[in-house]
């Protein structure tokens, strides 16, 4: 930890020597007005050893620390009396995100959320915590500015199809499935309400789950877990003599580094939680 010397924003990086964590360790040391003044990792391994040197990236004074609640104490006390707020960028797992993001927030310090895998109870549980703490918390189940294009095409074209069908495709070191992001999708779909995939005929399955997972409004989600995939999602739309195919595909982690800058950028304006990088970028 170190407290940085310039009117820049103070960036806390938990998860840091992960793969996305250390993209966003690199986006944030080459910022102009972005600062890393922690980097927290659960690997015993490397606590104490310098993360720029660690991950062979531009020249920095921050130590890699085990204690993430030692880091958002230690970083909220220098920063008490400052006008700027400091900023979490959380990519950890789905078993710790929760705890992580409501120490934050305890702590005065705004979360930037990109590990998925929170239940719906637990975003609400957060929003009316960050409520009434007066904290920025943003959770954001994918940082690529398509996808939010995506996400806003798919949500339009709703309202002209019964049927839809949702797959998102991942890595297979990733825990959570479906993924955020296409939990996301399937909600901004849901905004017009009606129900989908209403069967014509009486469907049985030969193999179990093969039509999907089926959500409370009709729409089914299929997930794969892969090798050599990194992030990609499909929204097939069917209505008589057409289909309508939206598709994104990330291809390197360095898609979503942009929308995590804009994210750290804006969260200190707001004083609650905030869905989705669309309410950061619109």
């Amino acid at each position: 930890m170190i407290k940085n010397s310039k009117k820049t924003i103070p960036v806390l990086v938990s998860g840091a020597l992960g793969r996305m964590g250390s993209e966003v360790v690199n986006s944030v040391l080459n910022s102009s007005d972005c600062e890393l003044v922690a980097a927290i990792d659960t690997n015993k391994k490397n606590n104490g050893e310098n993360i720029s040197q660690l991950l062979n990236l531009k020249k920095s004074e921050v130590l890699v620390s085990n204690d993430l609640e030692g880091s958002l104490c230690s970083i909220s006390q220098d920063y008490r009396n400052e006008n700027i707020k400091p900023v979490l960028v959380d990519f950890t797992h789905p078993n710790s995100v929760y705890e992580n993001t409501r120490s934050a927030i305890a702590y005065g310090i705004s979360p930037i959320v990109g590990t998925t895998g929170l239940t719906p109870s637990q975003i609400k549980d957060l929003a009316i915590f960050a409520q009434k703490a007066n904290i920025g918390c943003g959770i954001i189940p994918n940082f690529s500015v398509g996808m939010v294009l995506l996400q806003q095409a798919a949500s339009v074209a709703a309202k002209f199809y019964d049927n839809i069908e949702l797959i998102e495709m991942h890595h297979n070191q990733k825990a959570d499935s479906p993924s955020g992001t296409c939990i996301k999708t399937a909600e901004m779909i849901e905004e017009y309400p009606k129900k989908y995939n209403q069967s014509l005929v009486k469907e049985s399955e030969s193999v179990k789950g093969v039509r999907g997972g089926i959500r409370d409004s009709g729409l089914n989600i299929h997930s794969i877990r892969l090798p050599g995939l990194l992030a990609h999602q499909v929204v097939i739309m069917g209505s008589p003599g057409e289909t309508y195919t939206i598709k994104h595909d990330t291809i390197d982690r360095k898609a979503y580094m942009p929308g995590v800058l804009q994210a750290i950028r804006k969260i200190g304006k707001f004083d609650s939680l905030i869905y989705g990088l669309e309410k950061l970028i619109f």
